[in-house]
């Protein structure tokens, strides 16, 4: 009935440009709005394979040589044509005879001109008329014409109201009978009001012949047209049925197991050609790798449960993929696989020697559990925490270790991980539900022992969604570990084979009950000398191959890498080193693509021409010949530095003021200090008399760089001892400890990195507590070899050490007030 290309209410066809048409409104559905007169000689487009009514657009391909020149004449003009059927549609050159007498006035909306020299242009159907005579053949058909009106009775007139009823039921039940019609037809029919255009538009879309629709163009009377109209569409509704009627039937000789059998037989053809696999084939696929499996009994028992549960089910059912999913979990995973170990020694000690420098500690460590491995061949794996500020190679360390173990290497980052599901895996039952992080990277792995590298694991944070730190309890457990149940997973799995490797910047926020499974090795730093030494072996090689350099077109002066390491960065580890490093070979490859001349031996004077100037000032010991002003010893993220205390008396009433950003540590030992000194006054000499008129003024420079920690209260009792004795301390000499109330000097932390800083500012002693004297012999004794260390327990000792007996050469003129005498008491 309705063909899908004539079917918006005969608007454009689907493959036209709409938005390039030249539009004009409708109006009326008869499209009398449009204000043309007919003229009196139309010329006349003969068109074959279709009919054109009132109201309705079409689009037409003119490719005769006669139409060609009407249609481009009258596009010039007003657009207006007559459009004629041909009574016979195989002659291809129509003479008048050729031409049914009824046509309709046709106004051209679009022309468009097509690559082959065709043209196709869009119609629309405005009034019908009636050939009168033809006057003339060339250069087109020229003829005068009569107008028809359109004439329909009332809608509210029974027969005509009952005849277009009857045409829309026919019509909706073409709809239902024939899916191949857009659902959009109804719409269109829905939308129609007009009696005469409902007509019109039924009429140029019924299925029928062009000389059907061409007796329904010329029923000149509406009622006569619609019960014409009518019959057409009650025998197409009578086929469509019949049509619908034996397929019904046919369909009915094929029993359930034929059927079923077809639609299989589809499936995998379908299957087939869409590269799916066979669900049939894939689980047998699924079964042969999992009897490869060295599976314990029980997580067999419930794999083939899984399996056949799996089986059971439709393809199609929403559970299935979850269970699938879940299955090709378990036999991806490495149950009982492991690679073998290296246990050569000699090259696992060379690999590491090779890819770090330093980290003496470590590399013992690995050496060992290799020696006890290779010696019981199985023992559980231990779970090590390196320890130390950022950039000194804790996570790339990882990597080294698995390469000379020969095992597989993984990482997981536990930087921001708030979720204990990242851990433990999700249940099952969740949508979207998989394993925690642990089993996925093991599956990655496909072995069941490798170097597994756990960094940041002192960023790991908890809220609502749980506590991942309680969930690496049972992961970081030798004695647990071995039977860790992952929730998605829901079976036992052996990790007691993995060596974990945990990587922190600081040890405060780790869970204290985590901490105590771990064997802490502390990565402290690297030295000036050793940080040359891995600028000249790893870093400028590195820099060079990602830069696209050789080794003859850019070398390094040990003196310039030094002043990069001085000047441009202040950390313990090399990872800012190496930034500087890139740029200054960035700046070189620059010149080398422009054919610019550069030196190729980098020099100290270089680096200070490509990089710029120096950013940090190197710390050195200042020997001021003034009271009061000591070197202590500090602790930073970015390794050891020395830190100048300054004290100064001015007259008033004895307050203390306390600057230079510090916090309420440093705060309680300056506190402490002081109170110690009012205690042993008449011990150190000082007149008490000093503490009540004179304010005390202690300050620690850099006033913008926050400072804080339990190690600078010897050199806050001596700065103090200092000014309020006038004796001067002691040249190139530098302390560190904490004080007691009573006076005892109580051991500090970061000795070694503090020592480094004292060397690499020329201090020549250092005062420390005598329990730190442990930390000074496990340091390299090339880094203390310039350096005098002094032992104290009391700060009595520490000043004896620390102060010079003569006066300095500016002293401060205290002026006190003179003692009243007390009053002699009565005798009685």
């Amino acid at each position: 009935m309705i063909l899908s290309s004539d079917l918006a209410s005969g608007l454009f066809l689907a493959d036209t440009d709409l938005d390039s048409l030249e539009m004009i409104p409708l109006g009326s559905p008869d499209g009398d709005d449009l204000d043309y007169e007919m003229p009196e000689h139309l010329p006349i487009l003969p068109v074959r394979n279709t009919v054109l009514f009132p109201g309705v657009v079409v689009p037409v391909t003119v490719g005769r040589q006669k139409s060609i020149r009407l249609v481009k004449k009258a596009y010039k003009g007003n657009r207006i044509i007559g459009v004629v059927a041909q009574n016979n549609q195989q002659k291809d050159e129509p003479t008048p005879d050729d031409l049914y007498r009824i046509g309709t006035v046709a106004y051209i909306i679009k022309m468009i001109t097509l690559p082959d020299g065709n043209i196709t242009i869009i119609i629309q159907g405005k009034k019908r008329f009636e050939i009168q005579r033809i006057e003339q053949e060339d250069p087109f058909l020229t003829a005068t014409v009569r107008q028809i009106e359109d004439s329909f009775p009332s809608a509210h007139k029974k027969e005509g109201k009952a005849l277009l009823q009857s045409l829309k039921e026919a019509a909706y039940k073409i709809l239902r009978l024939n899916p191949e019609i857009p659902q959009e037809a109804r719409i269109a029919l829905d939308n129609i009001e007009s009696p005469i255009f409902l007509l019109h538009f039924l009429s140029s879309n019924i299925n029928a012949e062009v000389s059907d629709k061409q007796q329904l163009l010329e029923k000149l009377e509406g009622v006569q047209q619609a019960q014409l109209l009518l019959e057409y569409y009650l025998k197409e509704v009578q086929l469509l049925e019949l049509k619908r009627e034996i397929q019904s039937k046919a369909s009915l000789d094929l029993d359930q197991q034929q059927r079923d059998y077809y639609l299989r037989q589809q499936m995998k053809v379908l299957q087939d050609e869409l590269g799916m696999d066979n669900p049939d084939r894939e689980l047998e696929q699924i079964r042969v790798r999992a009897n490869q499996k060295k599976w314990p009994q029980a997580v067999r028992e419930h794999f083939e449960k899984e399996l056949s549960k799996l089986q059971r089910s439709n393809p199609m059912a929403p559970e299935y993929p979850v269970t699938m999913n879940y299955i090709e979990l378990m036999v991806d995973l490495p149950w009982g696989e492991y690679t073998k170990d290296n246990f050569d020694l000699k090259r696992a000690q060379k690999i590491l020697d090779g890819d770090h420098f330093g980290l003496e500690k470590v590399k013992e460590r690995i050496i060992e559990y290799l020696a006890v491995l290779k010696l019981k061949n199985d023992m559980k794996a231990p779970i090590l925490c390196l320890y130390g500020p950022p950039g000194v190679g804790k996570t790339s360390l990882g990597r080294s270790v698995a390469k000379a173990l020969g095992r597989k290497y993984s990482r997981m980052a536990l930087g921001g991980v708030h979720d204990e599901a990242e851990i433990r895996g999700h249940r099952k039952t969740y949508i979207g539900a998989m394993p925690g992080k642990i089993v996925q990277n093991i599956r990655k792995c496909g072995a069941s022992n490798p170097v597994f590298i756990l960094d940041e694991i002192d960023k790991v944070s908890s809220d609502f969604r749980g506590d991942p730190s309680s969930a690496l309890l049972e992961v970081l457990d030798p004695e647990q570990n071995s039977t860790f149940v992952d929730n998605y997973l829901d079976v036992e799995f052996d990790l007691s084979k993995c060596l974990f490797i945990a990587t922190a910047n600081s040890l405060d926020t780790i869970h204290p009950a985590l901490r105590d499974r771990m064997e802490i090795i502390d990565i402290t730093g690297y030295t000036v000398e050793e940080k040359v030494q891995i600028a000249k072996k790893y870093l400028i090689p590195k820099q060079r191959r990602e830069h696209g350099l050789k080794t003859k077109d850019l070398q390094f002066d040990d003196k310039a890498v030094l002043r990069i390491i001085e000047g441009y960065t202040r950390e313990s580890g090399v990872r800012s080193l190496e930034q500087k490093i890139g740029s200054l070979v960035r700046k070189i490859a620059k010149s080398i693509a422009l054919e610019e001349p550069y030196q190729h031996q980098v020099r100290p004077a270089d680096v200070t021409k490509l990089l710029g100037p120096e950013i940090f000032d190197k710390d050195l010991y200042s020997d001021d010949d003034i009271a009061g002003i000591v070197t202590g010893l500090a602790w930073t993220q970015v390794g050891g530095e020395i830190l100048l205390i300054e004290s100064s008396l001015s007259r008033g009433k004895g307050v203390l003021t306390l600057s230079g950003q510090l916090g309420d540590v440093m705060k309680e030992s300056a506190i402490t200090a002081l109170s110690y000194l009012k205690a042993h006054a008449d011990d150190l000499g000082i007149d008490y008399r000093i503490f009540n008129n004179y304010d005390l003024h202690v300050h620690v420079p850099a006033g913008a760089v926050p400072k804080d920690g339990p190690s600078a209260g010897i050199t806050m009792v001596t700065s103090m001892a200092s000014i309020y004795t006038q004796r001067k301390v002691r040249p190139f000499v530098a302390m560190t400890g904490e004080v007691t109330l009573r006076g005892k000097v109580l051991p500090v932390g970061g000795i070694k990195e503090k020592i480094l800083a004292a060397n690499r500012a020329g201090v020549r002693e250092i005062i420390l507590c005598s329990k730190n004297r442990k930390d000074i012999e496990e340091i390299n004794p090339a880094y203390v070899k310039d350096l005098t260390f002094h032992y104290a327990d009391t700060v009595d000792q520490v000043l004896a050490i620390s102060l010079l007996p003569n006066q300095v050469s500016r002293p401060l003129k205290f002026i006190l007030p003179e003692e009243k005498p007390e009053p002699a008491m009565s005798q009685s």
